[in-house]
């Protein structure tokens, strides 16, 4: 699922925030088509944000976050022109990564 991450981030006294969508349908593997047929559970099991090599952010999700999950989170240590690379790896072993530098630049 590659481009599957939007990231967005800002920097404010060391303190970086880190906003990402990520395209994703999380199914939990309990809903039904409409033929009846149960459809596979397919979710982020483990999502990653790592800064200077560092990991800043190791979560584990499962099948009851929303689809394309909004995730949100504060780390300190960082600065303008700084790296960071969100990634993810779903329990069908399908995965994507992004690598963006703080602050992200906005599209016109």
């Amino acid at each position: 699922m590659a481009n599957s991450i939007q990231v967005r981030s800002s920097v404010k006294k060391g303190v970086a925030t880190i906003k990402c969508l990520i395209s994703h349908p999380m199914e939990t593997g309990m809903r039904k088509d409409k033929k009846g047929n149960l459809i596979p559970a397919k979710f982020i099991q483990n999502l990653a944000c790592e800064h200077a090599g560092n990991v800043v952010l190791d979560a584990e999700l499962n099948g009851s976050v929303s689809t394309n999950p909004y995730i949100k989170f504060k780390f300190s240590g960082a600065k303008n022109g700084d790296t960071i690379k969100v990634s993810w790896v779903d329990n069908k072993g399908d995965k994507d990564s992004v690598e963006v530098e703080i602050p992200t630049k906005r599209r016109k």
